[in-house]
């Protein structure tokens, strides 16, 4: 019964962070993508909408493979472990994930002179500010 249990709270935690971590990754990585992409912002949204979908589809299955054990889960402080190791684990290849996204953006990035490093800041608050008002023009209610 508690391993049953145990996989249905895994996969639960599991999408949950999964789903919270793109929503935050997608959300704030417009800016660094519009930027990126030297303001060109439908370039920049597609980019990030299968930046998105490809992190889906690899964290998810992830957590699908993890699922696994041989392991018969008999005791709570059995489910307690089995829980700490599987979370951890998803959350480490999510860090990862997103480390090696980062890594990508700032190569792919057209690159800046220090001379220019203020109006490059001035530029990534604009695309912030852009990005900021599409994603409130998205979420907002269309009206019939």
């Amino acid at each position: 019964m508690l391993t049953s249990a145990t996989y249905l709270t895994y996969l639960t935690l599991s999408i949950a962070i999964t789903v919270f971590v793109s929503q935050t990754l997608s959300r704030n990585g417009l800016a660094f993508l519009i930027e990126g992409f030297g303001g060109n912002i439908e370039l920049a949204k597609s980019t990030n909408h299968l930046l998105v979908v490809g992190f889906y589809l690899i964290n998810l299955g992830f957590v699908l493979l993890r699922m696994q054990t041989g392991v018969s889960i008999q005791h709570l402080e059995d489910l307690i472990v089995y829980q700490a190791s599987g979370v951890g684990f998803v959350l480490l290849v999510l860090g990862i994930i997103h480390f090696l996204n980062m890594v990508l953006i700032h190569r792919f990035a057209k690159p800046r002179s220090r001379l220019h490093a203020h109006a490059a800041y001035r530029e990534i608050q604009e695309a912030r500010r852009r990005a900021n008002e599409l994603a409130a023009e998205e979420a907002a209610p269309s009206t019939p």
